[in-house]
């Protein structure tokens, strides 16, 4: 790992390796929505032959099959449906809690003025989780919950085919889980639906933005996936929303004097075997803590298991500390809490003596961690947070994903023959004269509307 002081960290972050454009991956990607835009289903089976397992003839996987994926859960790995049913419940219940925080209002702003908003579901949203080797199934209840508790009314989910036609078995019986907590697993014709979809990478997003004979246009698209996925995501904003533009993984541990290394190092170890991409940062408050850092994180590297998963994410885990793997040692909290800022983590770490001597100035983060007992993994799989969050410094302006994605905040004005009122009519006859937009002023001195 690359040790920097906190006074050079700027020269560091200007060379730092961002998020670039890669035109190597948006032409294909362009060429993608083309033709799913022209030929429908038959390119996106076209396209599942050349890059998935397998090419389905039908692309819309029936509920039965669903359900059937969560009874094999049930039956296969107790252990591991009841995990996935914990976790589901703790995000529904922080999701209708997020939910609680968006409300109707109205309020007399003049006499006579009336103006007010409404929070109203998208009516359709696609949810995208990927396959691959080990495929992250969490991510089918961290996208699917939201929006079925933000009462999206069709929710239309899409993961790439195996060898049997159908998703990843795992991820088709999470996702059936997530709809069974909500209450979406049985059909509800007309209302609030819940439709599932065998395909992958940036032919799934753009039948999800565009719609094909099969699978609906959704209104809202959300979830994870590789490069092409988040450009076929980038190019169709606007035709379709989004989440947010996500990347590889990111962590900022910030330690004092007192944090124990080990788990700080376990922290980061646990974001650096995701990605060899990763980004695994700590900010540390001398060198005797750095040195001792760097000692933890060898040490549990070398405790990784072999013969199994671990010894793959070994591999991942040392290329991501690496390759930008990085410690900066800082001369005060205000210089860690300005750093803390510019970099804008996915996940942000207080592993400090009095973590809320350091809260109020930290204003950049996709979810906190506050103290050592507040472990990241928490946050990726069972406390209710969301793991999907932004990543590449994107937190300088957005959350994670939430219930908020699947809302839409519009307003309202209505209006009573009050004293306010005719202010109000008289303000907009004069900036629209000012602006030389006549209809506009003769619009607010029509006789209906004098009093």
């Amino acid at each position: 790992m690359k040790i920097v002081y906190g006074k050079d960290f700027n020269e560091h972050w200007k060379t730092a390796s961002h998020q670039k454009e890669d035109a190597a991956v948006e032409k294909p990607v362009r060429e993608i929505i083309e033709a799913v835009r022209t030929e429908g289903d038959a390119a996106v089976r076209r396209y599942a032959a050349m890059f998935d397992r397998s090419s389905p003839e039908n692309l819309e996987t029936p509920l039965q099959k669903i359900r059937e994926a969560v009874a094999n859960l049930d039956k296969t790995e107790p252990d591991l449906a009841k995990a996935l049913r914990f976790s589901a419940e703790n995000i529904r219940r922080f999701s209708l809690k997020q939910k609680e925080q968006f409300m109707d209002f109205e309020f007399e702003n003049l006499p006579g003025v009336f103006t007010g908003q409404k929070i109203i579901p998208v009516n359709s949203a696609g949810i995208y989780v990927p396959g691959g080797r080990y495929p992250l199934i969490s991510s089918a209840l961290m996208c699917l919950i939201p929006a079925f508790c933000a009462g999206t009314g069709e929710v239309c989910f899409a993961s790439p085919p195996g060898s049997d036609g159908s998703p990843d078995k795992r991820i088709l019986g999470t996702a059936g889980i997530a709809a069974e907590v909500c209450g979406r697993l049985e059909p509800d014709p007309g209302k609030n639906s819940f439709r599932a979809f065998s395909m992958g990478g940036a032919q799934a997003i753009a039948a999800l933005s565009l719609g094909t004979q099969t699978v609906p246009r959704c209104d809202m698209i959300a979830g994870p996936g590789n490069k092409y996925v988040a450009e076929a995501k980038r190019y169709l904003y606007g035709r379709t929303g989004i989440d947010f533009i996500a990347g590889p993984s990111d962590i900022l541990v910030i330690t004092d004097e007192n944090s124990a290394a080990d788990i700080a190092a376990a922290d980061m170890l646990a974001q650096a075997e995701h990605d060899p991409d990763a980004r695994v940062r700590a900010l540390v408050p001398d060198a005797v803590m750095a040195e001792a850092l760097i000692k933890a994180l060898n040490k549990r590297l070398e405790n990784f298991s072999a013969g199994d998963s671990s010894s793959h994410t070994k591999e991942i885990a040392q290329q991501s500390l690496t390759g930008g793997g990085l410690i900066i040692i800082y001369d005060k909290k205000e210089e860690a809490q300005r750093i803390a800022n510019a970099i804008a983590p996915e996940h942000l770490e207080l592993q400090v003596s009095i973590p809320d001597m350091w809260i109020p100035e930290l204003k950049n983060y996709g979810s906190l961690f506050i103290g050592s007992l507040s472990a990241e993994v928490l946050g990726d799989y069972s406390s209710g947070l969301n793991h999907t969050l932004p990543t590449f410094g994107c937190s300088r302006f957005t959350g994670g994903l939430s219930v908020r994605h699947f809302l839409k905040t519009v307003t309202t004005l209505r209006c009573e023959r009050k004293a306010g009122y005719a202010g109000a009519l008289e303000t907009a006859q004069t900036i629209a004269l000012a602006e030389g937009l006549s209809a506009h002023a003769e619009s607010a001195k029509a006789e209906v509307r004098i009093i």
